[in-house]
C-alpha cells in the first residue's frame, strides 16, 4: 500500500493537509481502539459524526481529542453530532455549529464549521451527518453548499457521513458542485460500512476546485491501523484524505 504525503507546508505557502472523516456512534465501543486509529492516520483536521450529545459529552470528547494527539476545534452536542478536532498545526479563525430545521418525528441534524490556516493556507471545514430520509438530505445538502460558501474562504473542505452512496442523487448534488475526493484519487480501502462486512461508500471527503487531491480512501493498511482497531472502533470505517491547499483564500 502506497503511503499517504505526511503533512507539510511547501516553500510556495501551500499547505498538505491530512483530512479524516470518522462516525464515531456516540464512543459506545472501544473508545481505546478509536483513539488509535485516529492517531495512526496523523490527521491535521478530524471531521466527526455522532459525537457523544448528551451527558457529560465535552468531556467525553476532549477524552478522545486528547488520547489522539489533539484538541476540539467545534461541534458535537451544539451542532447534533458533528464535531471537528485539528492538530495544533491549525491556526484558528473562527468556528460555528449550526443547527439545521427539526423535521417533527425525524433526529435533529447539524453542521459544525471553522476557517483555520495552515501556514499561508486558510481553508473552510464543515462536518455533517445527513438525514436517512431522502427528501431531508437531499435538501440539506443545498444547505451544505450554501453554509460552505458563506464561509469566506477560497478553498475549503466538507465531508461526513452522507447516509447515501455515489448514485444517489444527494451524493451525486454535492460530488457536481464538488470534487469527491475518492473519485479524484482513489487511495487505501472504498467501503465505509460496515467493518465486518464493507460493501457501501457512504462516508466521504469532498474538496473545492483549487485543492489538489494526492489520495483518499479508508486507511486500511495504513502504518499503525489494524484491522481488528478498526472492527472494534465503531460501527463505521474511516475516510483519509491528502490534500494540497494553495495558499492564500
Amino acid at each position: 500500500m502506497t503511503a499517504l504525503p505526511n503533512s507539510l507546508t511547501e516553500p510556495d505557502g501551500s499547505a498538505v493537509i491530512r483530512v479524516l472523516s470518522y462516525n464515531i456512534r456516540s464512543m459506545r465501543d472501544d473508545t481505546d481502539a478509536l483513539a488509535r486509529v485516529i492517531a495512526a492516520c496523523d490527521p491535521d483536521l478530524v471531521l466527526i459524526q455522532e459525537a457523544p450529545r448528551f451527558f457529560r459529552w465535552r468531556k467525553k470528547l476532549a477524552r478522545l481529542a486528547a488520547a489522539s494527539d489533539l484538541v476540539i476545534l467545534s461541534g458535537g452536542g451544539t451542532a447534533a453530532g458533528p464535531a471537528l478536532l485539528c492538530s495544533l498545526r491549525a491556526t484558528v479563525e473562527r468556528t460555528e455549529d449550526v443547527l439545521l430545521p427539526l423535521t417533527p418525528g425525524l433526529h435533529r441534524r447539524g453542521f459544525a464549521t471553522a476557517v483555520v490556516r495552515f501556514g499561508e493556507a486558510r481553508l473552510g471545514v464543515l462536518s455533517c451527518h445527513l438525514s436517512l430520509q431522502t427528501d431531508e438530505r437531499y435538501e440539506q445538502v443545498g444547505m451544505l453548499l450554501d453554509r460552505l460558501a458563506g464561509l469566506g474562504t477560497e478553498h475549503a473542505v466538507a465531508g461526513g457521513d452522507l447516509n447515501d452512496r455515489p448514485t444517489g442523487r444527494t451524493f451525486r448534488r454535492l460530488a457536481t458542485a464538488l470534487q469527491d475526493c475518492w473519485a479524484v484519487k482513489p487511495w487505501g480501502g472504498e467501503y465505509t460500512s460496515i467493518p465486518t462486512d464493507p460493501h457501501q461508500r457512504i462516508d466521504a471527503i469532498f474538496a473545492t476546485a483549487g485543492i489538489e487531491v494526492l489520495g483518499c480512501g479508508v486507511p486500511s493498511g495504513h502504518e499503525g491501523v489494524t484491522d481488528a482497531d478498526l472492527r472494534a472502533a465503531t460501527d463505521h470505517l474511516p475516510v483519509l484524505a491528502a490534500l494540497r491547499v494553495p495558499a492564500g483564500g
